[in-house]
C-alpha cells in the first residue's frame, strides 16, 4: 500500500471531486486576467483524461491541497475557453463589419472614374460628330495612330512574338503612317481608298523585306493585317459621315442655327453617324447590365463573361435606339429598316470585342494600354466601332438603293 500523501487519484476520486464542486460558483478571476496561469496552459480536459499529477513540491506535499485546487482549475476553463471565443468572434464581427466598406470604396472610385471618362468622350465625341468636315478627319486620324500603336504592341509582346522575331520598328513606324494617310487620302478622294489600300500594303511590305533579314510570313501578314485593321477599317467612318443626301424630313432638326449650316448640315451621313455611334453605346451598355443582372447563360468560351441573357439585352436596346432616332430624325423611311440597322449594328459591335479579345488573348494582356482612365486603351473602348463604320456604309450605299429603301 502506497501512503496517503503519495497516492494517485483514481477515475473514482477524480469523478468525486467533480460533483463535489459542482455547484460552487464559476472562477471569473481567470476572465479578469488575474488568473496565475497563462489560459494557453491549459489543456481541453474530458471526465476520463487522467487528472494531473501531484506536484512535485517535496513528498510532504498533500493530495488533499491537489483536490482543492482541482475544481477551481476545471471551472475556470471553460470560462476562459468561452472569453476567448467570444473575443475573437467580436474581432471577426468587426473585421466582417469593415470589410465592405475596404473594398466598396475602390469599387464605386473605379465606377466613378469610369462614368466620368465616359461623359468626357460622350461629350467630345458629339461634338466632332456634329462638326463633321476635317475636325472629324483629323479625330479619326489621332484614333488610327493610337489604334496602330496598341496593334503593334499586340504583336510585339511575348504571347505571340513566340519563335519569331517582331516586326522591326521602322516597319511599325510606316504602318502607323500608312494608317494616317489611308484616313487623309478617303477625305481628299471623298471615299476612294480601295486602291490607296492596295499601295499601302505595297510599301509596308516592301519595307518589311529589307528590314528584316529572314522575314516570315507571319510578320508580313502581321503588317498588312495591322494596316487593314487600323487605318482602313477607321476610314469607313469617313466615308459614311461624307455622305451627303439630306435628310431633312423631320422637324426636329429646322430649327438649327443658321450659323451652323442650317438645313444643309443635316444629312443621311450626319444621321447615319448619329445613329450608329447611338446603337453601339445602346448595346454596349444594355448587354453590361443585363449580363450583370441576370447573366446565366455563357455565349461564347472565347470571352467568359459574356453570356446570352446579355447578347439579348444588347440587341434590344440597339434595336430600341434605332427606332428612337428614326422617329426623332424621320429617316430611314421605313421603321423595318431602323430595326435591320440596329440589329447589324449590335452585331458588328459584339463580333468587333470579340476580334479584339482574341488578339489581347494571344498576347496575354489584360488591356490594348492605359490610355482611358477606367476603360483601359484605345482599342479597348473602340474596339465595337472598328466594323461598324464599314458594314452601316455598305448597307446605305448599296443595299438600301438596290432594293428601294
Amino acid at each position: 500500500m502506497l501512503p496517503h500523501s503519495t497516492r494517485i487519484p483514481t477515475r473514482d476520486t477524480h469523478s468525486a471531486s467533480i460533483k463535489a464542486t459542482a455547484h460552487k460558483p464559476l472562477c471569473l478571476t481567470a476572465v479578469k486576467g488575474r488568473c496565475a496561469r497563462p489560459p494557453q496552459a491549459y489543456r481541453t480536459r474530458t471526465l476520463f483524461n487522467r487528472p494531473e499529477q501531484p506536484s512535485q513540491a517535496g513528498p510532504h506535499t498533500s493530495c488533499s491541497s491537489n483536490r482543492q485546487r482541482q475544481p477551481r482549475l476545471q471551472h475556470s476553463r471553460p470560462v476562459l475557453a468561452i472569453a476567448a471565443n467570444s473575443g475573437a468572434l467580436g474581432a471577426a464581427a468587426q473585421d466582417a463589419a469593415k470589410l465592405p466598406r475596404q473594398t466598396g470604396q475602390p469599387a464605386l472610385s473605379k465606377l466613378a472614374l469610369r462614368a466620368t471618362a465616359g461623359s468626357v468622350l460622350g461629350i467630345v465625341g458629339a461634338a466632332v460628330i456634329l462638326a463633321g468636315g476635317w475636325t472629324f478627319t483629323l479625330v479619326t486620324c489621332l484614333v488610327t495612330y493610337q489604334a496602330s500603336q496598341e496593334f503593334f504592341g499586340f504583336v510585339t509582346s511575348q504571347g505571340i512574338t513566340a519563335g519569331m522575331d517582331p516586326p522591326p520598328p521602322a516597319v511599325s513606324a510606316l504602318t502607323s503612317l500608312m494608317c494616317i494617310a489611308l484616313t487623309v487620302w478617303t477625305h481628299v478622294s471623298l471615299g476612294k481608298s480601295t486602291a490607296a489600300l492596295a499601295v499601302s500594303s505595297f510599301i509596308v511590305l516592301s519595307l518589311q523585306l529589307f528590314a528584316t533579314e529572314k522575314p516570315r510570313f507571319a510578320q508580313l501578314a502581321s503588317s498588312v493585317f495591322g494596316l487593314f485593321y487600323c487605318g482602313y477599317l477607321p476610314s469607313f467612318w469617313v466615308k459614311l459621315r461624307l455622305l451627303s443626301a439630306p435628310a431633312i424630313s423631320s422637324t426636329a432638326v429646322h430649327q438649327w442655327p443658321v450659323m451652323l449650316g442650317g438645313l444643309t448640315h443635316w444629312t443621311v451621313g450626319l444621321v447615319a453617324t448619329i445613329m450608329a455611334v447611338a446603337c453601339v453605346i445602346a448595346a454596349d451598355t444594355g448587354a453590361y447590365i443585363c449580363g450583370s443582372l441576370m447573366g446565366r447563360t455563357q455565349l461564347i468560351s472565347l470571352s467568359p463573361k459574356k453570356t446570352v441573357e446579355g447578347a439579348v439585352g444588347g440587341a434590344l436596346c440597339s434595336i430600341s435606339t434605332a427606332l428612337c432616332c428614326w422617329r426623332v430624325f424621320a429617316w430611314p423611311a421605313s421603321p423595318w429598316v431602323a430595326i435591320a440597322l440596329g440589329t447589324v449594328v449590335f452585331f458588328a459591335s459584339l463580333f468587333g470585342d470579340l476580334i479584339e479579345s482574341v488578339m489581347k488573348r494571344d498576347a496575354g494582356l489584360k488591356d490594348a494600354s492605359d490610355l482611358i482612365p477606367g476603360h483601359g486603351g484605345l482599342l479597348d473602348r473602340f474596339d465595337s466601332y472598328i466594323f461598324t463604320g464599314a458594314i452601316m456604309y455598305f448597307i446605305l450605299k448599296f443595299i438600301v438603293p438596290m432594293f428601294g429603301l
